[in-house]
């Protein structure tokens, strides 16, 4: 009965889509241009003269374009579906709540309670050339973020402090701690920056209570997610203010206490659990390239302890080069936990215990440093796993041929996958065409050329160790994956719940 009933709920679904998608969908797309296209010029007018370093004096004029833009922007959500919004709690003003946090992130929809309240965002530098859009974006004070300046989240960071210390002079900046889109089964590790600045902040949760779920990471094409939410008659949406949060002395001076206490009060509200992945792992996860990270790999473990360390947030590729270097100097060395603390300038804490003992392959207390420099480039740079690589070779080749051997080979494959074993016997002989039992940083590059799927084929198809779940530190190598049943209940991007 369950699955006729299923069957022809789905057949409806399809019915409706199929209908709306001729019929509704060009209609509404049409009027949600149109809307976008007529708020243009009031935000382009509203933008002028404006300086970046401080907030000018508002103008009877730029108060008309202010309404007429949120009169604009509702009625184009109006187009899309959402019919009406429901707010919930009562929003505070900048003065006492200069940042807004909001979760969960999971649809382009979620701009909603942006353009409702024209709270200044975090955006990418890039955006503010896009057209017409740029210039919406523009008119809400953005604080910009680059990609291409290493700084840049310093200064971003330095910026968000600034304005939520001016006294409510600035916007109210609203931030999506998670800093990534998720669907909606969980609350991922809230990244620091809007904690930072020590500053009450007011948490908002958004709810989609609709029937057919859309978001990013089901969906992850763009127009994709337009035209199933514009084929649904109605698009419920529930914006709820919970009461402002003022951080105690102990918090202010741990922003990510601040912000694990922030996400509990929130996920209660929401009535969904927590998990301590983070949008870094969801990167890690998801990245592209030859070296993808199984779904079994120790190397989120090892991306959770270094964040929590605090041995990610200044690691640039200069870093990762300086590491490098450092490392190939101790080759032959092994390093016990006191001198993996030095080496780190840390102290021994149960945390770097822990991190220690995931790359204690033989159970003597002592680690080859250079295993570590590679976990510490993958997660640092998931999508660049060719540089890893190349790192990897300069802390293992001999000086005087520039080469390794199959056990070096291994070494560096196991950890950049954050697998237990990996048996690479088969992959180094098709790479060591000339059987001289030991092979360049040059060849494997040009192995890789030729099989761009090498992990796959030769290393991932089932010739790997897959880890096994401990609660305990381990010894037999780098295969930690002990995760809380409760995060194994939540999906990251481009996965799907069980349900689903």
């Amino acid at each position: 009965i369950q699955g006729k009933m299923f069957s022809l709920s789905l057949s409806t679904t399809l019915f409706q889509i199929g209908v709306m998608t001729v019929t509704v969908f060009p209609v509404r797309l049409f009027f949600a241009v149109l809307l976008m296209l007529l708020a243009w010029p009031f935000a382009f007018a509203a933008s002028l003269g404006r300086s970046e370093l401080a907030v000018e004096t508002e103008t009877w004029w730029r108060r008309i374009c202010d309404i007429a833009l949120r009169g604009i922007m509702r009625a184009m959500w109006f187009c899309g579906g959402f019919h009406w919004v429901t707010v919930k709690g009562e929003p505070a003003p900048p003065s006492q709540a200069p940042i807004l946090t909001l979760a969960p992130h999971s649809s382009y929809f979620d701009a909603i309670p942006v353009t409702m309240t024209m709270a200044s965002i975090v955006m990418k530098t890039e955006s503010k050339n896009i057209p017409v859009w740029g210039t919406l974006i523009k008119f809400i004070r953005p604080v910009f973020v680059s990609r291409s300046d290493q700084d840049s989240r310093k200064k971003t960071v330095e910026e968000i402090k600034r304005r939520a210390h001016a006294g409510g002079e600035w916007p109210q900046i609203m931030i999506f701690p998670e800093g990534t889109c998720t669907n909606r089964s969980c609350l991922i590790t809230f990244k620091p920056g809007a904690f930072i600045p020590a500053v009450p902040v007011q948490p908002v949760v958004l709810r989609y209570p609709n029937r057919m779920l859309i978001t990013l990471s089901r969906f992850p094409l763009r127009f994709e997610i337009l035209w199933l939410t514009l084929c649904q008659f109605h698009n419920p949406i529930e914006i709820e203010y919970l009461p402002l949060y003022t951080p105690s002395e102990e918090e202010k001076n741990n922003p990510a206490l601040f912000a694990n206490n922030v996400r509990s009060i929130m996920a209660k509200a929401l009535e969904l659990p927590i998990t301590d992945l983070s949008f870094d792992d969801c990167q890690l996860s998801l990245a592209k390239g030859p070296m993808r990270v199984p779904s079994n790999s120790s190397l989120l473990q090892f991306n959770r302890l270094a964040r929590r360390i605090g041995l990610r947030a200044e690691t640039t590729d200069t870093v990762l080069e300086q590491q490098a270097s450092k490392a190939r100097k101790l080759w032959g060395y092994r390093l016990g936990l006191g001198d993996f603390a030095h080496y780190l300038d840390l102290p021994v804490t149960d945390m770097l215990t822990e991190l220690h003992s995931l790359f204690n392959q033989h159970g003597d207390g002592q680690i080859d440093i250079r295993e570590y420099v590679i976990a510490l480039s993958v997660a640092c740079q998931p999508s660049k796993a060719m540089d890893t690589l190349r790192l990897a070779f300069g802390m293992y080749e001999a000086k005087e041929d520039r080469a390794i051997v199959e056990k070096d080979l291994a070494s560096i494959l196991r950890t950049a996958l954050g697998v237990a074993e990996v048996d690479v016997t088969e992959l180094f002989s098709a790479i060591d065409t000339l059987d001289a039992g030991k092979i360049t940083h040059d060849d494997f590059c040009r192995f890789v050329e030729q099989h761009p799927d090498f992990a796959q084929e030769y290393l991932l198809s089932s010739r790997t160790t897959p880890s096994t779940p401990h609660t305990a530190p381990l010894v037999n190598g780098f295969s930690v994956a002990h995760y809380d049943m409760e995060e194994q209940t939540c999906s990251l991007p481009g996965q799907k719940r069980k349900e689903d």
